[in-house]
């Protein structure tokens, strides 16, 4: 029987053995921290042990939802950080806060959350360790409390059935610009990235509400629910297609708007389940997304908002033929009323030199957020009315613009000024002096457009 083959013996180079050996005594300490970075021992204790003094000098160490904001101020969080944070715990059968209860949610919040960003999760998850993530409902007890207490809404505290109507509108902006994914699940990580923490600070600084803005803007929400309410003809919250079509004149294509019912463009990737007599439908929510990325083309969200939507086949690329597939409805609709339209060879050539994609003939997402025009773009394929206003804007005026605004901020801005002046009964045509020819002849376009598209949706 014949024996094994002795094994060859290893054999290290002078630079293996260094190597070996200065590994063992490399620490490398620790530089991620995805919760935020642990604060000293003794910093914890002390938060701690002031929490336990304050809760203690409550009656039987039970705090009244009235009472609650001394503790949040002992905790170091803002203010409208109250009522998810009231909620933590189990209440008592009075309705308050355990005390005990409480400091004990506070010792196992501050052993994995060490940052603001990620106790804030913490906190409207209730200290669910498995989802570390934030879902719409769980916004609405802070945004509920804004409502009721800020000095900024006072005027909303007898007008009860418009709260829920101004918490989802908050709710939906603020999924809107915070969650990139999409997912209507806002992660530690991409509440990191937003300003909503610092907006939510804001509340208790600024006593106008419509300063705020970001999310929180009463006069933003008037202008929302109100566009909302034309269309809802039997306010049952939900439009179909021939509702969102009257939206601005008949602005947008027919073909456009079969995508956006299509499901292309719903959070989460869960399809479109409301169905009427007239086919699909959408809720309040989706139309408040529709309408911010209508008026802010570019925004990142409504740049992904719009791709998706030209994006037939979904392969992440806008090819020719999904680029000719929309502009042939809108030299259709420009050929109506008589308006010389740009063969598409012209058009596509314009929009590349505008886009200047890294591949050529094949517009991606990323070529879009790095142009500046995409609004110009979108509205070449889809919107008329504003590709018409496009086309004879004074190429100067973008540079007189308030860059501090946004064009969604601006939009609102004007819309409700309109909006009060109708109902007030008052005259705005003095604000148009200047472009009184150019109105007019806007008028005109949207008179001839309606008819036209009237016409267009009864052969459809």
């Amino acid at each position: 029987q014949s024996k094994p083959l002795p094994k060859p013996q290893q054999t290290h180079t002078t630079l293996q053995r260094h190597i070996k050996g200065s590994v063992r005594s490399v620490y490398i300490p620790r530089f991620h921290f995805p919760n935020g970075k642990p604060p000293p021992q003794i910093s914890v204790e002390t938060t701690t042990q002031r929490i336990q003094s304050t809760v203690h000098q409550f009656p039987n160490s039970q705090i009244h939802r009235d009472e609650f904001h001394q503790i949040v101020a002992v905790c170091g969080f803002p203010v409208y950080w109250r009522a998810p944070l009231f909620n933590c715990t189990q209440p008592t059968p009075s309705g308050c806060v355990d005390g005990y209860k409480f400091v004990d949610f506070w010792k196992h919040m501050s052993l994995s959350c060490h940052d603001l960003t990620s106790r804030f999760v913490y906190i409207l998850s209730k200290g669910n360790r498995s989802r570390p993530y934030i879902l719409p409902e769980d916004l609405a007890p802070l945004v509920q409390d804004v409502v009721e207490t800020h000095p900024g809404l006072a005027f909303l505290k007898e007008a009860a059935e418009f709260h829920s109507r101004y918490v989802h509108t908050v709710i939906a902006r603020i999924f809107y610009s915070v969650n990139r994914s999409w997912s209507g699940r806002i992660t530690v990580s991409e509440l990191r990235r937003s300003n909503l923490l610092q907006v939510i600070q804001l509340l208790e600084e600024e006593e106008d509400i419509n300063q705020i803005m970001a999310y929180f803007s009463y006069e933003h929400f008037y202008v929302i629910y109100c566009k909302f309410w034309e269309l809802d003809r039997d306010h049952d919250l939900l439009i179909d297609q021939n509702d969102l079509a009257r939206h601005n004149d008949h602005a947008l294509s027919l073909r456009m708007i079969e995508r956006i019912f299509s499901g292309c463009v719903t959070r989460g990737g869960v399809k479109n389940r409301n169905v009427g007599p007239n086919g699909p439908r959408i809720t309040y929510t989706d139309f408040v997304w529709f309408l911010l990325s209508e008026e802010d083309k570019a925004n990142p969200t409504a740049i992904e908002y719009w791709f998706r939507c030209m994006d037939l086949d979904g392969d992440g690329i806008l090819s020719m033929y999904e680029l000719e597939y929309f502009y042939e409805e809108q030299q259709q609709r420009m050929e109506s009323i008589g308006i010389e339209t740009l063969p598409f060879e012209d058009c596509i050539c314009q929009m590349l030199d505008m886009i200047k994609p890294v591949r050529p003939g094949c517009i991606t997402l990323g070529d879009l957020k790095k142009c500046k025009m995409t609004p110009i773009f979108f509205d070449t394929f889809f919107n008329l009315e504003k590709y018409l206003e496009h086309e004879q804007r004074d190429p100067f005026a973008t540079s007189r613009d308030n860059d501090d605004m946004s064009d969604w901020d601006r939009y609102a801005a004007q819309e409700y000024e309109l909006l009060v002046a109708e109902e007030g009964g008052g005259d705005t045509q003095g604000s148009y002096d200047e472009e009184d020819e150019y109105e007019s002849n806007i008028d005109i376009l949207e008179s001839q457009l309606e008819d036209c598209m009237s016409n267009m949706i009864n052969e459809w």
